[in-house]
């Protein structure tokens, strides 16, 4: 499966193009939004989720509430380019408003330095506009889709939030434990941290500054053999950290037990292997995170990954003018305190993007009674 988005943050839309899904793949538009409603949830977000209630719109590839085999297409339209259309339109635009939207006091942490630099700009919004991470509303889109593909095997996926600016949740859940993440402010399970981290929240916010975390992924129910261990290009480890490493902010994935297997012995990290006729084969501890030699092995995927602090702050770090070389602090744009709960959404999404397209490598199909069929009947 191939996805390709398009759009910029103020811009008209945002476009995604998700190809090869198998036909009669049931479609939940309702789904879809809701996932949409969550990413823009979360204590510590900013004003630009008032202006903004995210709906998908299937242009293409969808009839009836099936998929037919061809391209689809959603679409979320930005409702605050109506702002923007004298300073962001495809055609002419209005060269003071242009001027006037410029950011040339660049941000420490984004893309505009590096990007006004490798693509010749003068105004960093031509880069910012993409680097934004308003893109990640349409990968959230598309991977309710590629999450609906694989419910219709029997996979599920979840997460919730670990940790908020050094504030930790270190209890162990079980995956049915996951889904009330979603009914708290922050994205934890655990009632007193989610206290502490939205305390922290509100003093970074009146401090002007901002916070990241770590959210922890799990999925259940993938059968064995996904991913490759004949070629690198098909680990299915390093698809999931190639993908999570794209999201906007990512700065560290672990897969497991992670960075800890370097503190501890080989008898303390191995999972042993045993075997039964009820279970068939199977392990008493997880510490692989459900991938071993690059390949899914049956047991739960367990998936961390860390977003750095929001590097739009509303009071800026030290900076440089870009045109004039002059000492000054960053601009600041509407922007949030927290947005790991939108985070641990986003990293749902982009999970379900590379299993699904790990699935159907492995079993192809045109439709998806084939596809199902063809999953049944792996051991």
């Amino acid at each position: 499966m191939k996805l390709t988005t398009a759009g910029e943050s103020h811009g008209k839309a945002l476009i995604a193009v998700i190809e090869e899904l198998p036909a009669h793949l049931q479609i939940n538009a309702a789904e879809i939004n809701g996932a949409l409603a969550l990413r823009q949830s979360g204590y510590g977000r900013g004003a630009r989720q008032k202006i903004e209630k995210d709906e998908a719109e299937i242009l293409t590839g969808v009839r009836n509430g099936e998929t037919l085999g061809s391209p689809v297409t959603l679409c979320i339209y930005n409702k605050d380019y109506q702002n923007w259309e004298a300073a962001m339109s495809a055609g002419a635009c209005d060269s003071e408003t242009m001027q006037k939207k410029a950011l040339t006091k660049v941000r420490p942490g984004h893309a505009d330095l590096t990007g006004m630099l490798k693509f010749g700009q003068e105004d960093a919004r031509n880069i910012l506009e993409r680097a934004s991470a308003r893109e990640t509303a349409i990968r959230v889109a598309a991977g309710e889709v590629y999450r609906q593909y694989l419910l219709a095997l029997g996979v599920e996926i979840g997460g919730y939030v670990r940790e908020v600016c050094g504030i930790k949740d270190e209890g162990e859940y079980a995956f049915e434990d996951l889904a009330k993440a979603k009914t708290t402010g922050v994205g934890m399970l655990n009632v007193e941290a989610e206290k502490k981290a939205e305390e922290k929240i509100a003093a970074l916010k009146k401090a002007g500054d901002t916070a990241g975390g770590v959210v922890e992924i799990r999925v259940k129910g993938l059968k064995s053999g996904f991913g490759n261990v004949m070629t690198y290009a098909e680990k299915l480890d390093s698809l999931l950290a190639a993908g999570l490493m794209s999201i906007q902010a990512v700065k560290g994935v672990e897969i497991g037990a992670g960075f800890a297997v370097a503190e501890r012995s080989g008898k303390e990290i191995h999972d042993e292997i045993f075997y039964n006729d009820e279970k068939g084969f199977y392990r008493n501890t997880n510490r692989a995170g459900g991938i071993e030699g690059g390949m899914s092995n049956g047991e739960e995927i367990v998936i961390r990954v860390a977003m750095k602090p929001i590097p739009t702050l509303m009071k800026g770090l030290q900076t440089v003018e870009f045109s004039s070389k002059e000492t000054a602090v960053a601009a600041s744009e509407r922007s949030d305190v927290c947005a790991i709960f939108a985070f641990e959404i986003i990293a749902e999404a982009v999970v379900a993007q590379v299993l699904a397209d790990a699935v159907a490598k492995r079993l192809g199909g045109d439709t998806m009674e084939q596809v199902q069929k063809r999953y049944a009947d792996l051991p």
